[in-house]
């Protein structure tokens, strides 16, 4: 797996604090720091997500993908999948996760509600390589909904 991470300044000028990412599969995303009053050529425009930010929805992603793949696996009716994720992050650099919740939303048809805790389950215990690294410093909690379509 490759990226390439080139940064851009603000909107072609050498200054803020915006970034553009390649990936190895041939997409591209811009991340962008947040405004800094105090000392404005250190911050960003805000015309981006934050570089974190896109770890945390890299996570969410990466669990989603899993949840859906092992209830559809199972051959259950999913027809929707949402995880909102809340994170907390130390005070003092470097500033990691400390806590993050998950909360699933989980629509489908007939879904036993013990088939989604076992996805959950297997996506941040075996599957889900974003959530199992940042389990090293964050406190990894998982709640859910499930909705009858």
């Amino acid at each position: 797996m490759e990226c390439t991470v080139s940064w851009t300044g603000a909107l072609g000028t050498r200054s803020g604090m915006g970034f553009v990412a390649e990936t190895g599969s041939g997409h591209t995303l811009m991340m962008d720091g947040a405004p800094d009053e105090a000392k404005p050529e250190n911050g960003g425009l805000n015309l981006a997500p934050r570089p974190l930010e896109t770890v945390l929805a890299g996570t969410g992603g990466c669990t989603a993908y899993d949840v859906v793949l092992i209830l559809k696996r199972g051959r259950h009716v999913v027809t929707g999948c949402t995880v909102k994720l809340s994170a907390v992050r130390a005070e003092v650099d470097p500033k990691v996760f400390t806590h993050i919740n998950m909360h699933f939303t989980v629509t489908g048809k007939g879904i036993p509600v013990v088939a989604v805790e076992r996805a959950i389950a297997m996506s941040h215990d075996k599957y889900c390589s974003a959530s199992i690294m940042l389990a090293k410093t964050a406190e990894i909690t998982t709640s859910f909904d499930l909705i009858e379509a």
